[in-house]
């Protein structure tokens, strides 16, 4: 009876497959289609490129804005950049807003993405938890607006409202109520529209121009030929001039059609082709510009499938890559890769394919506690939406499910930007969509909505393959989420939640399990070993889970396993990281001071684990008479990294050295060390590490030197590759040499240091130090010496609580390209401070904090006591204080 039924519906399946065969025969499709390699479109980023071509002289413009006292008698004012979508609004607010000199000038920053809804009550949130880093709740707008005040009284401030919309005076008048800083705070707001800019009161109005014709061409031979301009492409220049004057003189329109152009080769006929696409006339009323309905319709076929997916985002939303590239393999869309490739890397190719169009753009690079964020500009947000179809939807406030009723039953791909205002019933209307795929829940804060609405949803979804509800504050999953068989991710990153329940261990498909950043989580199931399909576990920042489940070293698949904490006997043991070859990325290990075997620690294998990027190990901050230093430094001299490690960070360590596979030519991708709280640590040496970017030593008390010699002295400096430098609570170190590849340097409360100096040999050769920050060095007697006026990259320098210096700032011998000054509690009698040839570059002067030796002041020429809290001269930088003496 069952092959009675079936089968006419086998037959109308196989009559429509037939049909699709034939479409996809009559349009002469390839099945085996490749993607070009993506090294042919990556180039430098769009930021980068918008603010070298063309913006310069509003950058500089602004940053007079932005530093200048013309509005200190207002406590805030409003500066608005004003020009329609991609001409370069935004990137032009990211330069002034990560410009350093503007850092140091306010001392609360926040950026809010505003966009199309100007919900006073998540901005106000989101500028909270930008100037306290705390993700409060409050029970109404007039509590959190109480708290925000509170925060920022007094204090001079910085607020970026990118991309706002809503030209209702109202909306900017209750947010502002509660803005109340020191004088010179401002908001810079980005927007397409004059009026909103009058709504919202703006002293300042800055409208950005279109690109000059000799930026515009320059534009477009970056992205297209990867040359500065058409010297070398004469025959060209024609075309590229029809190019500009169609795409406006856009900057994402020029950078997005070059990635086009990059790809048919420096051929005339080609580019004449590009020109001739009917695409340029045609109107269908979507408002897309044509310059980028063109860079989609050349995409390949599988990442066209790939970049409709991302309509499932809000605008402004910051991607993170390897996030995006999970959902990808688990909706099915990456299952062919090529040879031997994983799907996840085929997924990184494909993402950094779209990224060099110009389909995504860099926001912030990342670091050690924060993973790179992507964004995709509001016309291509608008584009993804075009393209995508009635398979997906996007849900907010705004919308309505009632509004598209006749489609919910298509619906497998679904997206909810979970709002207080959203009511329950409009997701309850899901129950209709059966063969749902995807439920991503999306949300910039943590509204308290979707607990109860799991519970009646979840069973009725059982063809699930994607569930992700990051950030939200559900403190409970339901049991019923392991009825989900279908499911391939889970996602429950930055949630309340306490517990995973056992239920998600009979999820046999589950390939990614996410609940990065729940700091309530404080276990995994038991059972969590038949997850044998798992891919990926990312634990990171959940410092309630103490314990890892017995059995999980035999997930042989994994690829991500984010920490393991080490356990005595028979808890997890660090020999259970040897069959996990393949795992990848970040790792961190802990409770190493229970790590006693050394074989054991050799039989984990770290070294083999070639796709390890980024590597802590962590020994307990206790150091007691259980500590046994000479097996510590046995098991730390088994647990040598792969040779392509990026990032080592080290702490708590008990021992006196590292051991011998640190000292030598070990480590030939490592750009970044962190070493922190190894009280025992003597001499450290990283002369041959010539990779090393970045270094952090931390409360080393008994750390006596750093050995640098073999790179950074005499004729072997040109090897360093060394550009930032932190030290702090380094007791015993008396000196530091500094590589002149540096171009950041701190020194904090290294009481024994006595001098800081430049290892160069080469007088003529300038340094390339541009911050400089030196505090709480009681005993420091010299910075640099004589080589003060060598350090012509210096932009900023900050020196306060070295009570011993000796009078290392001679009259006219200044940095010539300091913009930023501040000299505080320099308690050693100085006759006088001479600035008479200070550097007209200087835009910031501090004179703060019982400066008791300084008796007067002098700038070209003109005369300022010590205790005086006013100073006028024509010559002045733009920002002066004299807070205390």
């Amino acid at each position: 009876m069952y092959g009675r039924k079936i089968r006419p519906m086998l037959d109308v399946i196989n009559v429509k497959l037939n049909d699709l065969v034939n479409k996809k025969n009559l349009l002469g499709l390839d099945v085996n289609a490749k993607v070009e390699s993506r090294s042919s479109y990556i180039t430098t980023s769009l930021v980068n490129e918008s603010k070298v071509l063309g913006r310069e002289n509003d950058k500089e413009a602004l940053l007079v804005k932005l530093l200048g006292d013309e509005s200190r008698n207002q406590d805030v004012s409003v500066l608005s950049i004003v020009r329609m979508g991609g001409v370069g609004k935004i990137t032009l607010a990211k330069v002034l807003y990560n410009n350093e000199i503007v850092k140091d000038h306010f001392e609360f920053r926040a950026w809010v993405c505003v966009s199309d809804d100007f919900d006073v009550l998540a901005i106000s949130k989101e500028i909270y938890q930008s100037v306290t880093g705390e993700n409060k709740t409050f029970a109404n707008l007039n509590l959190l607006h109480e708290a925000l005040k509170e925060k920022l009284s007094n204090k001079r401030f910085l607020i970026v409202l990118d991309d706002v919309w809503s030209e209702d005076p109202k909306l900017w008048e209750t947010l502002e109520q509660a803005l109340v800083g020191a004088p010179g705070s401002k908001v810079i707001v980005t927007t397409r529209n004059a009026a909103v800019a009058r709504a919202m009161n703006c002293a300042q109005y800055h409208e950005l121009k279109d690109l000059s014709d000799e930026y515009a061409l320059s534009l477009l031979a970056n992205s297209a030929l990867d040359e500065p301009n058409f010297d070398k492409h004469q025959s060209l220049i024609s075309a590229a001039r029809l190019i500009i004057k169609r795409c406006k003189g856009l900057p994402l329109a020029l950078i997005a059609i070059g990635r086009v152009l990059k790809t048919k080769g420096n051929g005339e006929d080609e580019w004449e082709k590009v020109l001739d696409n009917k695409i340029w006339s045609s109107d269908d009323k979507s408002g897309i510009l044509p310059a980028l309905k063109l860079s989609y319709y050349d995409l390949p076929s599988q990442l066209k499938q790939l970049f409709a997916y991302c309509c499932l985002f809000p605008k402004d939303y910051k991607f993170n890559k390897k996030e995006l590239v999970l959902l990808w393999v688990a909706e099915g869309f990456l299952n062919h890769p090529n040879g031997n490739m994983s799907m996840e890397s085929l997924g990184f190719e494909y993402f950094e394919e779209l990224q060099g169009r110009s389909f995504f753009q860099l926001h912030s690079a990342g670091n050690k506690y924060k993973l790179p964020e992507y964004t995709m500009h509001d016309l291509m947000n608008d584009l993804a939406i075009s393209v995508a179809g009635d398979f997906f939807y996007f849900l907010d406030d705004k919308m309505d499910v009632n509004g598209r009723n006749e489609a919910i039953d298509k619906f497998r791909h679904f997206s909810y930007l979970g709002q207080q205002s959203v009511e329950n019933a409009k997701l309850n209307k899901l129950h209709r969509s059966e063969r749902l795929g995807t439920f991503l829940a999306v949300s910039n804060y943590s509204p308290d909505v979707l607990d109860n609405v799991l519970v009646d949803l979840l069973p009725q979804l059982q063809f699930m393959r994607v569930l992700r509800l990051t950030r939200y504050s559900i403190t409970y999953v339901p049991p019923s989420v392991g009825v989900l068989r279908h499911l391939r991710y889970l996602n429950f990153s930055g949630t309340n939640i306490k517990q995973v329940p056992e239920e998600v261990s009979e999820l046999y498909n589950l390939q990614s399990l996410l609940v990065r950043n729940c700091d309530m989580l404080t276990s995994l199931p038991v059972s969590f070993h038949k997850l044998i399909n798992l891919r990926h576990l990312d634990m990171f920042n959940t410092p309630l889970l103490n314990k890892i489940p017995l059995g999980i070293g035999g997930l042989t698949s994994l690829q991500t396993l984010s920490k393991v904490i080490i356990e005595r006997a028979n808890g997890f043991k660090v020999s259970d990281l040897k069959d996990m070859p393949n795992l990848q990325g970040e790792l961190s290990i802990r409770g190493l001071e229970k790590a006693t075997d050394p074989q054991q620690a050799m039989d984990a294998n770290l070294e083999g684990k070639k796709g390890l990027v980024s590597l802590d190990m962590e020994w307990s901050d206790v150091f007691d008479d259980s500590r046994n230093l000479e097996v510590e430094y046995e098991v730390f001299d088994m647990l040598r990294p792969p040779t392509k490690l990026n990032q080592l960070t080290i702490w708590n360590y008990g021992g006196m050295k590292f051991p011998n596979w640190f000292v030598g030519p070990s480590f030939g991708k490592l750009t970044q060390l962190r070493i922190e709280n190894c009280p025992n640590l003597v001499e450290l040496s990283i002369g041959l590490i010539w990779t090393l970017e970045n270094l952090y030593i931390y409360n080393c008390k008994n750390l006596v030197s750093i050995g640098e010699n073999e790179v950074n002295v005499g004729s072997g400096n040109s090897k360093s590759v060394l550009r930032k430098v932190h030290l702090s609570g380094c007791d015993s170190l008396e000196s530091y040499n500094c590589a002149n590849t540096v171009e950041e340097l701190r020194i904090i409360n290294c009481y024994s240091v006595t001098s800081v100096s430049m290892s160069t040999t080469l007088q003529e050769l300038p340094s390339s130090l541009r911050f400089l920050r030196v505090f709480n060095c009681k005993n420091l007697k010299s910075l640099f010496h004589e080589q003060l006026q060598s350090l012509t990259s210096l932009e900023e320098m900050t020196m306060t609580r070295c009570e011993n210096m000796d009078d290392s700032f001679p009259s006219g011998l200044w940095p010539f390209n300091l913009r930023s000054l501040t000299i505080g509690e320099l308690k050693k009698p100085m006759s006088k401070w001479g600035l008479q040839n200070y550097p007209t570059s200087l835009v910031y002067l501090r004179l703060d904090g019982h400066n008791s030796g300084v008796t007067s002041f002098a700038m070209e020429g003109d005369e300022m006591n010590a205790a005086s809290t006013s100073f006028h001269s024509p010559s002045t930088p733009l920002y002066f204080e004299v807070p205390k003496f």
